[in-house]
């Protein structure tokens, strides 16, 4: 572990495929950008905090609450324990893709640049389905490993594409 922890940056990425829905139907979940804990597993708040939204330099305050053993329906009784201020850094809707930062944090990020693309699968728009993927840079995360932590955020892509495709059934 003490090796991780003493590389320069970290790089990673990782992809999730949502079968039968279409990148244009992906897209704009994503790019609302202050309402990321619809689709995070979990974030249970996040909002705009200042800028213009949909533009660089948006910024967003996200939490959730270190429940551990406790009853995950009762939001009222743990504080918000980890949070973030995150800016948008990019964001272009002909690629699908946006960039950002996080800013401000409680959980040892000292640097942490991600951008998010939604992608067409096999390179054509249809409704056979689409991929997004998810590419970080960071300073190492003291107490993680680099493995654990892209495993980390597989799984939450993973969970998040799965809500996108639910949302997107039922519109």
């Amino acid at each position: 572990m003490e090796e991780d922890w003493q590389q320069p940056k970290w790089e990673g990425k990782t992809s999730a495929e949502l079968k039968g829905t279409a990148a244009e139907e992906v897209w704009p979940l994503l790019a609302d950008f202050c309402n990321i804990y619809k689709w995070f597993q979990s974030l249970e708040i996040s909002y705009h905090v200042e800028g213009v939204p949909g533009q660089p330099g948006l910024i967003r305050y996200c939490g959730h609450r270190d429940r551990g053993d406790h009853d995950e329906d009762d939001q009222t009784s743990e504080p918000i324990k980890f949070s973030a201020k995150e800016k948008l850094l990019m964001i272009d809707p002909v690629r699908r893709c946006l960039s950002y930062e996080i800013l401000d944090n409680n959980w040892g990020l000292k640097s942490y640049v991600a951008t998010m693309q939604v992608l067409d699968l096999d390179g054509c728009q249809s409704r056979r389905g689409c991929k997004i993927e998810w590419s970080f840079v960071s300073d190492p995360i003291e107490g993680w490993r680099f493995g654990d932590y892209v495993s980390y955020l597989h799984s939450c892509l993973q969970s998040m594409a799965k809500k996108m495709e639910h949302a997107t059934d039922a519109s």
